[in-house]
């Protein structure tokens, strides 16, 4: 029968799940109401379902020309559009709040009232953070019509049981609960004073009004109302209401009408019957009667033996006792319902999120290869959708993803970023080198900007802007840039916020004198409609709101920023959709790619309610978080009965191990139980892999770059060198090629991360100061300290650095001063930082070396040779082997008489690493024991001989890591030059070819 109002009232429809929703429900309409479908309303739960309903009515006209019915969404009651006018309804009703305006006066009531019992100040930032939460509370009692007044004010007062109650939750619930009481009275009153009504409120009242309404004067129009579980008591009522009009209908999406009734009768929040179930009880509707809508009754013996699959694995725990029963059952029934269901049903499993993003990119591009076929990716997991948006963009493939693009992503939101960042820090190089070097900003194309980064901007980060302006004297067009820059920023730095408000207008002006185009750049294409809309609410949604710093305007800023989506729709593919859960409701694809089944992803993990515990939400009478998984569990159900779907899994996430998801773990288990197994697709795994690993006979332009060995001519080749350069020598050669022979010099990143090398030059720099003082004991430590610092503020290191340094340089003095006395106690000659060179014949010429040593000790019996080191120092197997031969090359150079006024006849005592530290100061022996100094000092002299007569032949190749086991310990500037990664990771028979003839 078509007619669906020919059947008597209340009219309950269903369309299964796996079907397409909307279009069986355009066809049913279509075929009920024939010319008298323009006389139709249709109510859907959200604007997007509306929209994609006009859409579903357009294809059934085939082309041809077709009125339209009425079609609304509920969230839009108030928009009074005709003929579904509500202005009758709402004249005496207040208008709703917007929703940055509630968040902002939200924030205010809990500054004013939380901070008293909390006992500490919240900040700004906090308490926007919180307002969040204190929203989410007051929708909830607003959408679940419950009066909490009294019930916080028992739970608070100790009437009755709720007294043990309270007294035994911990100390900051029981906070909460007194803060809840104050606010669910202050709040109604703040909106009264503003003349406003809360939108949640609002539209609830809205629909409890149009229920009086429709109860006292039906609609004589046909009146549909779809897609809605009842999730809110006044939305499940206005159902009712529908159902039992003279000519309305609701249909529920994906009721189950198979589920035994005894298993019905369990059903909990989180199953995905959990919200309709409750709808249905609440207006005491029984399943028999409920009909599945004429349109979606034709053969479909495929999808139905899915759908009985899916809801089987997902009964109620308490009902799973008699699976094997129910299998059996399942088994005997005509073509086999559970092979029959699992046709189309593909798992993949992937090791990380890598791999997951390519196998789905594939399994969508190899969609593509079918006319008009539409697939749809559907997770909630964002991080994963971008990236499966980045590999199918190895195709030129753009496809159309709901979750939009991040607005700090694009041009106007890095701009706005690094804007605020240097409103506080002015002088951050990483920050100032990004704005300049933006493509929107006005300074952008200067000739110094060159200049201002190489001078100032690399390295360590200055402590202020003098250190730059000091850096950049000798450079004329850099301190123009800097001059310009400062003259633009100064003004902004220099105002204090008060309120935000006046805080946006800063920021904005500031941006628009910095950008080019008088700051119109900033504001064209969508980016820039996203950020102006979004500032410009900001500054008239705040007025009134204090921060105390520029840094609470930046977190506020930047919260918005990072929230923000760009959704342009542009050049995207019409047959590739990537879709949130809830977006994919009302979507029809033929493929359907299900990702981030892991628990806490999809199930997501319930929020952290910062206001609520279990037992808070159970007095008050709020939903659990159960419900919100049910909801998304009833997205699952109704995604995996199409008729193709992918179900794909990670065994990690971001690094961390992952389970899967509890309605997959159900799945596997039934169908174990049933002794069958859910069909894979290994392929999709491999040719993903080989995709990623490239080609294994690559043409000779993709190979993988060989080992550098490059063969100067002799003429070039150094011709001196100190000892710690030597090290660098036996370890990397290819380093002393491009940094003695190609003169390269690498350059520091901005803000490079240099505190340990500036503290150990420090060190060396004071010690070296207090040899030459004949002081010791108390005062030794005093004079010490006070060099130690003065050392340290000498090398800029900034306040927070000093700060962590600073008390640690009384027990690094004391200790360093105990040692001092112990080695002064035989009376040694010290030379301190005394330099030596040694010239010796190679077969390449006169070759000189070098050596400046921290600390010589000449005694009548002997020399003892220190290094001081603040890291851990080498071991005296790496010295014999030849790793480390500074000290052993010092002592050769001495032996020879390469210190002045230091007798080279006198025999080595011994090599000593001093390792110089807060805990101890302590020695450490580079001579092994058994072994000599002097004869390792002449093998270390030997063995560097050796290798320069082996560099003076053309042919001998400056390698690149011939000792690759200091690779993670002591990585070289040059690497990314040799192209490391290149040959020693991805390998290349030519580069073990070029390591042999070496």
């Amino acid at each position: 029968m078509n007619d669906i109002f020919a059947r008597q009232g209340p009219r309950w429809f269903t369309i299964p799940s796996g079907r397409c929703f909307l279009n069986d429900l355009a066809k049913g309409i279509c075929q009920s109401l024939g010319d008298r479908l323009s006389t139709a309303q249709i109510l859907t739960p959200t604007r997007r379902g509306a929209r994609s309903m006009a859409r579903s009515f357009s294809q059934q006209a085939r082309g041809g020309a077709l009125l339209l019915p009425q079609i609304r969404a509920i969230g839009d009651l108030d928009e009074g559009e005709p003929p579904f006018d509500l202005e009758s309804l709402g004249l005496d009703l207040p208008p709703a709040l917007s929703p940055l305006r509630r968040r902002f006066e939200l924030a205010r009531l809990i500054t004013a009232e939380y901070d008293g019992l909390e006992g500490r100040e919240v900040s700004a930032r906090l308490a926007l953070e919180l307002a969040d939460s204190l929203a989410g509370f007051f929708d909830s009692l607003a959408l679940e019509e419950v009066d909490a007044v009294g019930k916080l004010e028992n739970l608070v007062s100790g009437i009755g049981e709720d007294q043990y109650a309270l007294e035994g939750w911990a100390s900051h619930w029981q906070i909460s609960a007194k803060f809840l009481n104050v606010a669910v009275r202050q709040w109604p009153k703040r909106l009264h004073d503003l003349g406003l009504m809360d939108p949640s409120k609002r539209q609830v009242t809205l629909i409890r009004r149009l229920v009086n309404q429709w109860t006292e004067h039906p609609p004589h129009t046909p009146l549909i109302l779809a897609g809605s579980t009842g999730s809110a008591p006044s939305m499940a009522d206005l159902m009712n209401v529908v159902a039992q009009g003279p000519l309305g209908a609701v249909v529920l999406p994906g009721l189950d009408l198979h589920l035994a009734e005894d298993v019905w009768a369990q059903i909990e929040e989180s199953h995905p019957q959990g919200t309709m179930k409750r709808t249905l009880d609440r207006h005491k509707v029984t399943r028999d009667q409920i009909h599945t809508w004429p349109a979606s009754m034709e053969a479909d013996r495929k999808g139905d033996a899915r759908r009985r699959l899916i809801n089987e694995a997902l009964r109620p725990a308490e009902a799973t006792k008699d699976w094997l029963a129910q299998i059996a059952v399942l088994r005997a029934e005509e073509g086999d319902t559970l092979t029959e269901g699992l046709k189309g049903l593909v798992e993949i499993h992937t090791a990380r999120d890598e791999e997951a993003a390519s196998a789905i990119a594939l399994l969508m591009r190899e969609c593509l290869e079918e006319p008009n076929k539409v697939v749809a990716l559907i997770t909630p997991d964002i991080t994963l959708s971008r990236r499966v948006a980045a590999r199918l963009s190895r195709w030129g493939l753009q496809p159309n993803s709901s979750a939009g693009e991040p607005l700090s992503n694009s041009l106007t939101g890095r701009f706005l970023l690094d804007l605020m960042s240097l409103m506080e820090t002015p002088h951050d190089p990483v920050r100032l080198l990004s704005l300049l070097q933006n493509p929107y900003c006005r300074l952008s194309g200067h000739k110094g900007l060159y200049g201002l980064e190489t001078r100032a901007l690399r390295g360590a980060t200055p402590n202020d802007t003098d250190a730059i302006t000091a850096a950049l004297a000798a450079d004329e067009k850099a301190l123009d840039l800097w001059t310009d820059y400062l003259g633009l920023m100064q003004p902004a730095i220099a105002a204090a916020p008060s309120e935000l408000s006046e805080a946006v207008v800063r920021v904005v002006a500031l941006a628009e004198r910095l950008a080019a185009d008088e700051g119109q750049v900033l504001w064209a294409g969508a980016p820039g409609a996203q950020a102006s809309e979004m500032l410009a609410e900001l500054i008239r949604e705040s007025a009134g709101f204090t921060v105390s710093s520029q840094r609470e305007v930046n977190d506020i800023l930047s919260h918005l920023i990072g929230k923000g989506k760009v959704r342009t729709g542009g050049n995207t593919h019409p047959r590739l959709l990537i879709l949130g859960a809830i977006e994919a409701r009302l979507v029809k694809a033929d493929r359907l790619i299900l990702a981030g089944l892991e628990e806490g992803v999809w199930p997501q993990a319930p929020d952290m309610d910062p206001f609520l515990s279990r037992p808070m939400r159970q007095k008050l009478g709020l939903p659990t978080p159960e419900r919100r998984t049910g909801l998304s569990a009833h997205d699952f159900v109704q995604a995996a009965t199409a008729p193709e779907v992918y179900l794909v899994t990670r065994h990690r996430r971001e690094g961390e191990p992952q389970v899967a998801s509890r309605w997959l773990w159900r799945l596997q288990t039934l169908c174990d139980g049933a002794g069958i197994k859910i069909e894979t697709r290994p392929d999709v795994l491999a040719w993903s892999r080989a995709l990623d690993c490239g080609l294994k006979t690559k043409p000779a332009l993709l190979r993988p770059a060989v080992r550098p060995a490059p063969k100067p001519p002799v003429a070039v080749r150094p011709d001196r060198m100190s000892v710690t350069e030597v090290e660098v020598f036996v370890r990397d050669p290819y380093a002393i090629y491009a940094k003695r022979i190609l003169g390269l010099r690498p350059m520091d990143r901005p803000n490079e991360p240099v505190e340990a090398r500036q503290r150990g030059t420090a060190i060396h720099k004071s010690l070296e100061r207090f040899a030459a003082e004949d002081v010791l004991g108390p005062e030794g430590v005093r004079r010490l300290t006070a060099m130690l610092e003065e050392e340290l503020a000498a090398t800029h290191l900034s306040p927070s650095q000093m700060a962590l340094q600073r008390p640690l340089l009384p027990d690094l003095a004391r200790e360093f001063v105990a040692f001092e006395a112990e080695r002064r106690a035989a009376r040694p000659r010290l030379r301190i930082e005394e330099r030596g060179e040694l010239v010796m014949a190679t077969a390449g010429g006169d070759f000189t070396l070098i050596a400046k040593s921290d600390r010589i000790e000449v005694r009548e019996d002997g020399v003892d040779i220190l290094d001081f080191k603040t890291g851990q120092p080498p071991s005296a197997k790496q010295v014999t082997a030849g790793f480390y031969p500074q000290l052993t090359l010092t002592a050769a150079i001495l032996r020879h008489g390469g210190f002045a006024g230091i007798d080279g006849d006198k025999p080595i005592g011994d090599l000593i690493y001093v390792r110089v530290s807060p805990d101890s100061t302590t020695e450490k022996s580079a001579v092994q024991k058994g072994e000599n100094a002097n004869d390792l000092a002449e093998a270390a002299l030997a063995s560097l001989k050796r290798r320069l007569d082996d560099y003076a032949e053309p042919s001998k190749p400056y390698l690149s890591w011939t000792a690759p086991q200091f690779l993670k310990v002591r990585g070289g500037d040059y690497d990314q030059l040799a192209r490391l990664y290149e040959w020693s990771v991805l390998g290349d028979d030519e580069s073990s070819e070029a390591e042999e003839e070496a």
